[in-house]
């Protein structure tokens, strides 16, 4: 799994001009799932993401979490974060270490199930969709992660 953290102050998405989720303070988790992740995978990687200290103290240094601001996460599936452009002799990135859909959605879901579990309000995209993301990227912040 490849995950792209962005720490913001407000995001929403929407899909045919609905928004579908929203959150305020918190994070949007980009999420691309590989052939070959597993549950466990994306149970790691939830718990990392919430607890990910990239908001800042009062002193300005990243020392909070998800967890002790009591942020939301908008998590938006990916799968073109896993394409790639090495191999290919052309300009058309390479998607097929993406899991197809019949494996990649169920594992979306158990992510956004366990990052639930740790205690942050998580609001969703919608898997396959073609959907519009709105955000303000606060700092900004970016982080890449990958199991």
């Amino acid at each position: 799994m490849r995950a792209v953290c962005q720490r913001v102050s407000e995001a929403r998405v929407s899909v045919g001009g609905e928004v579908v989720a929203e959150v305020g303070t918190g994070l949007v988790v980009l999420l691309g799932v590989a052939r070959g992740d597993t549950d466990g995978d994306g149970i790691r990687l939830a718990a990392k993401i919430a607890s990910l200290r990239i908001f800042e103290n009062e002193e300005g240094k990243f020392d909070r979490s998800l967890l002790d601001l009591r942020g939301g996460a908008l998590v938006v599936s990916q799968f073109t974060l896993l394409a790639d452009s090495k191999r290919q002799k052309g300009t058309r990135p390479d998607f097929s270490g993406a899991a197809p859909r019949e494996q990649a959605e169920p594992l979306y879901e158990r992510f956004c199930e366990a990052l639930a579990e740790t205690g942050v309000p998580v609001e969703r995209g919608v898997f396959g969709a073609r959907m519009a993301l709105a955000l303000v990227n606060d700092g900004p912040v970016t982080i890449l992660l990958d199991t």
